[in-house]
């Protein structure tokens, strides 16, 4: 898939520079991932020594990005930037029932949160831009703990930071008020919770996966995902029932169900959002997802299909008809698995286009952006190519369980996907776990190389 999408929009344009820069790039992230592995791990001071720096290295890039990108909030980002200052004037977040509030009244929870920071700190977007570099290296950090968890290999936790750090793929969007990288490390916090297997954290757990989820909408695939892992893993353990441990995810879940609601009546209570956290456009991830010609995107075509003048009720009968059509034709001409392919490649192969959401073509040359747009999908190739190889060294190394606390919810995403709406940068939210994966493959290359050269 990446290789034709490489094929298909890079090797014909400016082929030796793509070329020569993907080739550097490749042997800079192997020989700085050998000297990490070459680094002691035995000791605790020089393991904190060590990550320490890289985290602190990423904060310095990271806000040096901020500070270089327009300050402009666009598309989605736009909506929950824009609206904080005229909601503290009175203004409501929406006018009609068929706005993008009322709609998506479930992004209230990430709005509460903005709205927050508003009235905390005033009309400053760098304060949000420098808590998602703050959430980013967060989410570093729990990756590098969830490695050691997982496979009790600090070499590896190394390498899963710098295969994510350097992705400028997933870091590029810090400078919009972007609810991804709260999420995700919401979520990761929760899975590492979990995997305590101690009530106090179960307890825990649930109160990290309902602020997960008022961030992050996509609570069902990490739910899915968990329940799965509760029925597989936990209820039948080395051939016994293990309903304690079962039990204690179900805890999980009530808790998370329970102040969920809670959080919804909140929301109304509290003037919000009179739809609480509900979705009211349930038909729009469907019809866009399942538009053969856009592959599942959202595209122009099926932005003329919305009209704000209209109400929920008229628009409902106009989308439903739509999607209709577009199962009728899907059928019809036997695409279901082309477009499922597309889908696949549009949200693993192709760019995340997390660069272009950043606007930062307003301020920068052509030929800048060009490269830019390059080098952060070089970030992606290095991920996916090693989370390849990665994948065939699970069948060899010996892991916890805990591992497909990981995979599971991420299986349930790539299962969601194939039939709602699809844009590269949603993969951001698991590009960690990719990363884990990735950095087992080449940790495994390097060591070869490392025992062969000490032989």
């Amino acid at each position: 898939m990446m290789l034709l999408f490489y094929y298909q929009n890079y090797l014909f344009q400016n082929t030796l520079r793509n070329l020569s820069l993907i080739i550097i790039a490749f042997i800079l992230v192997a020989l700085v991932s050998y000297f990490l592995i070459r680094i002691r791990d035995t000791d605790k001071k020089t393991n904190l020594i060590v990550l320490g720096a890289m985290l602190l290295i990423f904060m310095i890039v990271g806000i040096s990005w901020v500070l270089k990108m327009p300050q402009t909030q666009i598309s989605d980002f736009g909506n929950f930037w824009s609206r904080a200052p005229g909601f503290f004037n009175g203004d409501p977040l929406y006018n009609t029932d068929n706005d993008y509030f009322s709609k998506y009244a479930y992004q209230s929870g990430f709005m509460v949160y903005i709205l927050g920071i508003v009235k905390v700190f005033g009309f400053n977007i760098f304060v949000v831009q420098f808590l998602n570099v703050v959430y980013q290296t967060l989410t570093l950090l729990m990756t590098y703990l969830l490695v050691t968890k997982i496979f009790n290999n600090i070499k590896m936790a190394r390498i899963s930071v710098l295969l994510l750090m350097i992705d400028l793929d997933w870091f590029a969007l810090s400078s919009q008020a972007d609810n991804q990288y709260l999420g995700s490390l919401l979520y990761l916090v929760t899975l590492y919770l979990l995997m305590q297997n101690k009530t106090t954290y179960y307890l825990l757990a649930g109160i990290s996966l309902t602020a997960a989820c008022l961030i992050r909408p996509i609570g069902p695939v990490f739910i899915a995902g968990i329940i799965v892992f509760a029925l597989c893993y936990l209820l039948i353990n080395n051939g016994k029932f293990d309903y304690k441990s079962a039990s204690k995810t179900i805890l999980t879940l009530l808790i998370y169900f329970v102040l969920f609601s809670l959080a919804g009546w909140g929301v109304k209570a509290g003037g919000v959002n009179a739809y609480g956290l509900s979705n009211h456009d349930p038909e729009w991830k469907f019809v866009t997802g399942l538009h053969y010609q856009s592959s599942g995107t959202y595209s122009d075509d099926m932005n003329k299909l919305i009209d704000a003048n209209k109400s929920r009720a008229e628009m409902s009968k106009v989308e439903k008809k739509q999607l209709h059509r577009e199962i009728k034709y899907l059928n019809d001409n036997h695409k279901w698995l082309h477009l499922f392919i597309n889908k696949v490649q549009v949200l693993w192969s192709a760019r995340t286009l997390a660069t272009d959401f950043t606007n930062f073509s307003t301020n920068h040359s052509p030929k800048t952006v060009e490269i830019i747009n390059f080098i952060a999908y070089i970030g992606s190739i290095i991920l996916i190519v090693l989370s390849w190889i990665g994948s065939f060294y699970l069948f060899k190394t010996k892991f916890s369980n805990n591992f497909y606390l990981l995979i599971l919810p991420l299986m349930a995403f790539v299962v969601a996907n194939l039939i709602i709406e699809v844009q590269g940068r949603y993969r951001i939210e698991f590009l960690p776990s990719i990363s884990m994966i990735a950095s087992l493959g080449l940790y495994n290359i390097l060591s070869k190389f490392h025992f062969k050269k000490s032989n």
